[in-house]
């Protein structure tokens, strides 16, 4: 494990930053309104507000957190990345401390709200954790593993997850609050689909008479390589060539400015990639 002294110090400040804002909104927002995030945090609060019911104390966040994260920590440490998980780490027990540190408070009583702004503050979250390779824990270290170890399709076995977490709170507290829930859930997920874009594909259609330069760059700036097929304009009947290449979404504005240095008349049309099947470069955790 190697480290680098400016960058880890990046890394650090930014998923203090993250755990703190976690904590915010949970004390602020989910406590509030009585919502469940999804994943171990959801969890977490859901044992939390079962334990409180039947026990004479509350049991402390952290306490939960750490104990239904153990697993997937080792899971991390084992088959991820492990200063990946180490940061991830920090996140967990800098956001226990923090939601058991800070004093409940109540900014309105609306629930919709609530569960809007509670949600875009978890994707903002969640985003920054991302953006500097760690997570927020639990079923993103299982879900990274299956995904990118095993190639299995992690997103029903999440949202499953979700749904019986969701089904038990409803049983147990009343569904409005599991509805509300789903709401907070998916303003959380748009948000993270907004601001962070290293898991989503482009797809880059690129009509140029400087197809070699043009695919050595694509390689250089995003490891993806590149086919060249010949074409030909329907209207003066000119010989091009179109490079074609799938690309993770972060690169795209990169390489499309890139493209017009390269070569300023390409015709460029850049396309959202849903689904994909075959051999696709992915950084490893380090």
């Amino acid at each position: 494990m190697k480290f680098d002294l400016k960058n880890d110090i990046k890394r650090l400040v930014v998923v203090v930053l993250a755990s703190l804002l976690m904590a915010v909104n949970i004390k602020i927002f989910v406590r509030t309104g009585g919502l469940y995030p999804g994943g171990a945090t959801g969890l977490t609060v859901l044992i939390q507000r079962i334990s409180q019911m039947y026990l004479p104390a509350e049991l402390p966040y952290s306490v939960i957190n750490f104990a239904l994260n153990a697993i997937p920590v080792y899971i991390g440490f084992r088959f991820i990345g492990k200063k990946f998980t180490l940061f991830s780490l920090i996140m967990i027990l800098c956001t226990g401390f923090f939601t058991d540190l800070i004093p409940s408070h109540v900014i309105t009583y609306d629930t919709l709200l609530i569960a809007i702004f509670g949600g875009i503050v978890n994707g903002v979250v969640v985003s920054l954790c991302l953006s500097v390779d760690a997570t927020s824990g639990g079923t993103d270290f299982i879900a990274i593993y299956l995904s990118q170890k095993r190639g299995i399709e992690t997103w029903n076995l999440v949202l499953g997850f979700n749904v019986i977490i969701l089904v038990a709170a409803g049983i147990l507290f009343g569904w409005d609050k599991a509805l509300y829930s789903i709401v907070f859930q998916y303003v959380s997920t748009q948000t993270l689909h907004t601001l962070y874009r290293a898991y989503q594909r482009q797809t880059l259609f690129i009509i140029t008479v400087k197809p070699q330069e043009i695919s050595e760059m694509i390689y250089d700036v995003s490891h993806h390589g590149a086919s060249i097929m010949m074409a030909q304009g329907s209207h003066e009947h000119k010989e091009y060539h179109m490079v074609y290449s799938v690309i993770g979404a972060d690169d795209a504005k990169k390489i499309m400015l890139k493209v017009k240095e390269i070569d300023p008349c390409a015709f460029v049309n850049s396309i959202r990639t849903t689904e994909l099947s075959g051999r696709f470069y992915m950084k490893p955790k380090d």
